[in-house]
């Protein structure tokens, strides 16, 4: 699929090459649902009794547009059933943002507020990882794992912000065949 920074979501088995979304979910085994991220959460989703799998891109334009909850509810199963694995992304000390990007999530959500420290001349740092918590329990999922890579301090992961010119990582979710 064709990562948009988006809230859309693809059934990977169904759709086609030039598909433009940012989530995939499949209940069909063996079907590999993949996201590339190079500072964006990778953010996985499984159904506790394994009939469900999603996965979102999720940088900030999407986690204010809700991949997470668009993801959450292509599963069409519980939010108390879904398991979910944050993984490496951009840490909270290094994702320097301005006054946009954060009145995009405390408009919404005035809680939000506790995921951006100011920082200088007014930009924040944002905890991407906090965000997608609160997005994520917010949609129901109580069990969240993961979140502690930050890919631009940490040399084994890719980072845009760190580098620029970078490649991708790729993090893929599926379902086992009985």
């Amino acid at each position: 699929m064709k990562q948009v920074h988006g809230a859309a979501v693809i059934d990977p088995a169904r759709a086609g090459p030039d598909a433009e979304a940012d989530g995939a979910v499949t209940r069909s085994p063996g079907c590999v649902c993949a996201v590339m991220t190079a500072d964006c959460l990778p953010i996985l989703l499984s159904e506790r009794a394994g009939r469900a799998a999603g996965i979102a891109h999720a940088g900030w334009r999407g986690l204010a547009g809700g991949i997470v909850e668009s993801v959450a509810r292509a599963m069409e199963v519980p939010a108390e059933d879904l398991i979910a694995y944050l993984g490496p992304g951009i840490g909270a000390r290094r994702y320097e943002v301005g006054e946009e990007v954060r009145k995009a999530f405390v408009d919404g959500d005035p809680g939000a507020r506790t995921c951006f420290a100011p920082h200088r001349d007014g930009k924040y740092f944002a905890d991407l990882y906090a965000i997608a918590r609160r997005r994520l329990a917010a949609a129901g999922v109580t069990e969240i794992y993961g979140g502690e890579f930050c890919t631009a301090s940490d040399e084994r992961f890719f980072s845009f912000r760190r580098d620029r010119a970078t490649g991708r990582m790729a993090s893929l979710v599926w379902l086992e065949d009985e």
